[in-house]
């Protein structure tokens, strides 16, 4: 099949298109979604690590698009509502985009209207121009390459091959930021095999075809496929929101523009609440979360005491004269039960069983014996409430969602 015409390669900033339907097919996962191939598309599909374009095609919702060997399947949804997600959000448009009111007929040969949601390829141009900017920082000051890029709607990441310290990190950050109020043209463009071959780029992999190059003159210069917004003033600004070493490197996490504006608000949204909350200032937050957790840690040591010493009681009333002892105690960690199991093992020849949880939301079991096989009691368990949990003959362990009456009556059969 002829390769797809790439529109969004011509104009990264058209919104509204014609073409017509090449191949239309009943998509196999989905009776209600149908696979379209176009002669020509707006729509960037899944590539290079970012996510694809969304928006609406002869009035259908497009929920995904990808590509193969040249050719762009969109998958559009017959049972999906009729506008972008961002139209409709009233205030979160970045331009006016019409609802599209009439759906046609999908099927090969017929003419159609589509549509991109531009917030959503806006917000993509951007995270994608700021992280070029970023990574030829990286690879001019360090000489490590980015190895690993992802691009979805909440997240960017960026996996370099060496690491870079946090106050490295800091520095291109800043640095990009710069880089973005210069307000830089990007630049793209399609040398032939002989210029490529004496160009420095990035992303300098065998690739068949022409080669699509984006260049951010003084910062980036690298093979790409993407859209990029026209100047880099228009990225608005980088921030880096998180990074850890992985995999012999570093992964660092971004969000530009819109993105970073809407993470930076969810954030003084929970630094507000906390100031509420604390009823302090936003610089004595954290002294008052970190006593907080200090006292939290010493009141959970003093019940830890008390539950023990309340255990050891408890244990001290069980009857002597049986082969079976049976606990249900709330809120007791897996070390004091197991220990608690340990010691009556000593004392009972039969089964020793620990219980700890609750009817709502279930409970947790320990079972020893030494002279008897414990997974007897966990299959009548499983057979007769769906418990979960094995083990070796001597001890076994699992969980079981059933209430303590219930818990009871089968043990009853089986001890």
């Amino acid at each position: 099949m002829t390769e797809t015409i790439k529109l969004y390669d011509r104009d990264a900033y058209a919104t509204e298109f014609e073409a017509d339907i090449i191949s239309c097919e009943p998509n196999k996962a989905d009776d209600k979604q149908f696979d379209i191939i176009l002669n020509q598309t707006l729509f960037f599909p899944e590539e290079g690590g970012q996510s694809p374009d969304m928006g609406i095609l002869g009035g259908f919702r497009v929920v995904d698009v990808q590509i193969k060997n040249g050719v762009i399947t969109h998958t559009v949804d017959i049972s999906a509502g009729d506008c972008c997600e961002a139209e409709k959000e009233t205030g979160k448009q970045i331009t006016g985009n019409e609802f599209e009111p009439e759906k046609v007929e999908l099927a090969a040969g017929v003419h159609v209207h589509g549509k991109i949601d531009w917030q959503h390829r806006f917000y993509n141009m951007q995270q994608h121009s700021g992280e070029h900017i970023f990574s030829g920082i990286v690879h001019r000051r360090f000489g490590f390459e980015n190895v690993g890029f992802h691009l979805s709607d909440s997240v960017v990441t960026m996996d370099f091959s060496g690491v870079i310290s946090p106050e490295d990190i800091a520095e291109v950050e800043h640095e990009v930021n710069v880089a973005i109020s210069k307000n830089i043209p990007i630049e793209v463009t399609y040398p032939s095999r002989d210029e490529l071959a004496q160009l420095e780029y990035r992303s300098k992999i065998e690739i068949e075809g022409q080669v699509r190059i984006v260049t951010v003159p003084g910062y980036d210069v690298c093979a790409c496929c993407a859209p990029h917004v026209k100047r880099s003033g228009e990225i608005g600004m980088l921030k880096v929101m998180n990074y850890q070493n992985y995999k012999g490197g570093v992964r660092i996490s971004i969000l530009c523009g819109f993105r970073a504006l809407e993470a930076f608000r969810q954030k003084c949204d929970i630094i507000s609440e906390l100031m509420g909350i604390f009823t302090t200032n936003q610089e004595a937050i954290v002294d008052n979360v970190t006593k907080l957790k200090a006292v939290n840690q010493s009141l959970k040591s003093e019940l830890g005491t008390a539950k023990s010493a309340l255990l050891d009681y408890k244990v001290a009333e069980l009857p002597a004269d049986t082969e079976d002892a049976v606990l249900f105690e709330d809120g007791i960690d897996t070390n004091t039960a197991r220990n608690c199991v340990n010691g009556l093992v000593e004392k009972y020849s039969g089964f020793s069983a620990f219980f700890t949880g609750n009817d709502e939301e279930g409970y947790s079991f320990i079972i020893g014996s030494k002279n008897a096989d414990c997974n007897t009691v966990v299959a009548a368990l499983r057979n007769k409430l769906g418990a979960r949990g094995g083990g070796k003959p001597v001890m076994v362990q699992g969980s079981v969602k059933a209430a303590k009456s219930e818990i009871e009556e089968v043990l009853k059969e089986v001890l």
